[in-house]
Formats: C-alpha cells, sequence, structure tokens
C-alpha cells in the first residue's frame, strides 16, 4: 500500500524488505520493467536522445559508464552500450547479475562489459575518476534520503574529468510516496532537486519522458555535476 510521508528515513529493515521482494521478481526484461514491456521502446529512446543533448551542448566523453541498479543489463544492452566503449553493472540481486551475464554475453564477448559489481548502491563506492556517465535509473528509490546524499557524494570521486551523473526516476506529484510492499519510496521533483544541492551537484540539464502510458509516474531525467 502507498503512503505520503512528510519526511523519508526508511525503516530498520528498509534494504533487508527490498532485497527480499526483489528476489521474488522475474530474472527477466517483463520482470525489470514490473510486466509494463510497452514503456522499454520509448524508455530506450528518450535516454539516447537526452544523452545526444549532453554531447551537443557539453563536454560528454562515450569512454565508459556504470549502469547502477542494473538489474539484468536491460539499459546496458539496449542503451548505454550503443553510446560507450565499456559499461560496469552495480547490481545487488545476485540472480539478476548471473542473468546479465548470459543476457550481454556477445558485449562480455567483445570485451565491452567491464565489472559487475554485486553490491547495493547504499555500500557502493565507485573507483575513482573512471566513469563519464554514472547512470542511475529506477533505483534510486529504494535508497534513504541520507544514504543517498552519500551515494551521490561518493560518485562524484568515481567521475571522469567532465563526467556526469544522471538520473532518471519516477517522480511523486508530492514530497514522498512510500510503497511498502517493495520498500521504495517515489520522490516529488522538488525533493530531488533539494537533494541534489546537498549532495553538492549542479543541474546540467534535464527533461521528461515521453509517451508513457496514462496513469503511470511521470519519469523525469537529470544531469548532474559536481559544483
Amino acid at each position: 500500500m502507498a503512503s505520503t510521508n512528510k519526511v523519508f528515513k526508511g525503516t530498520a529493515t528498509w534494504y533487508e524488505d527490498a532485497d527480499t521482494y526483489w528476489k521474488s521478481v522475474p530474472s527477466s526484461v517483463d520482470g525489470m520493467l514490473g510486466g509494463l514491456q510497452v514503456v522499454h521502446t520509448p524508455d530506450i529512446r528518450d535516454s539516447l536522445l537526452f544523452l545526444t543533448k549532453l554531447q551537443t551542448n557539453h563536454t560528454l566523453r562515450t569512454n565508459y559508464a556504470c549502469d547502477c541498479g542494473a538489474g539484468i543489463g536491460r539499459v546496458s544492452k539496449h542503451f548505454l552500450l550503443r553510446r560507450f566503449n565499456t559499461v560496469d553493472l552495480v547490481e545487488q540481486n545476485g540472480e539478476f547479475l548471473r542473468e546479465a551475464a548470459e543476457y550481454l554475453q556477445s558485449e562480455r564477448s567483445e570485451g565491452r562489459v567491464g565489472d559487475m559489481f554485486d553490491v547495493g548502491l547504499q555500500a557502493f563506492t565507485p573507483v575513482q575518476a573512471r566513469y563519464d556517465v554514472v547512470w542511475c535509473q529506477w533505483v534510486l528509490s529504494h535508497l534513504t534520503d541520507d544514504d543517498l546524499v552519500a551515494f551521490f557524494k561518493r560518485c562524484t570521486t568515481g567521475l571522469a574529468p567532465g563526467g556526469f551523473i544522471c538520473v532518471k526516476e519516477n517522480v511523486a506529484g508530492t514530497s514522498y510516496v512510500v510503497d511498502s510492499e517493495d520498500s521504495s519510496v517515489t520522490r516529488s521533483a522538488s525533493v530531488f532537486e533539494s537533494l541534489f544541492q546537498k549532495s553538492g551537484l549542479s543541474i546540467i540539464e534535464k527533461q521528461t519522458q515521453t509517451d508513457f502510458p496514462d496513469g503511470l509516474f511521470e519519469v523525469k531525467m537529470w544531469a548532474l555535476q559536481p559544483k
């Protein structure tokens, strides 16, 4: 059941509950998208357009990216590996990572899949100065506010010169909408942007996802850089 809260700090078993939920989800594209495969094509299309904007308007390099909350590698395969030479995956669900190794078999054989980190974002520390883009999509809802700020601060150390942290997430019409079933919190755009500010990040570009079915949360993208 979803509810609204004025502040969000999580619960004592917040991460354990999320882990339990995701262990019940099939290791498939359908599972990654919650049964909404209809969003796959517009999702990839708009993400590519957003990246093109960063390449056209800014100094984005496309050597190395990190896919945070990678699941089975849907975003890596269909989006990031179309633009970046190498992609690392971060995913706390070991079964998803094992499926990702198969799903990305051809890209792995080409040496384009780098490290596959079996760890939650609340505990992930990137290799220093490695990534041109740290891409976070439909995963930050599982972090508490304090852990999200700490994650962003660690990610800044993992950025190559001129690199970006990119966020693509559902946004709520009210400050917080907490879902106890999957242990997630949907934040409003203003809450996200206040957390970016608290993390020492500037908004360089932002864009709203288009052509998703009615009745879903709005989805926004932000490209961020350290101040």
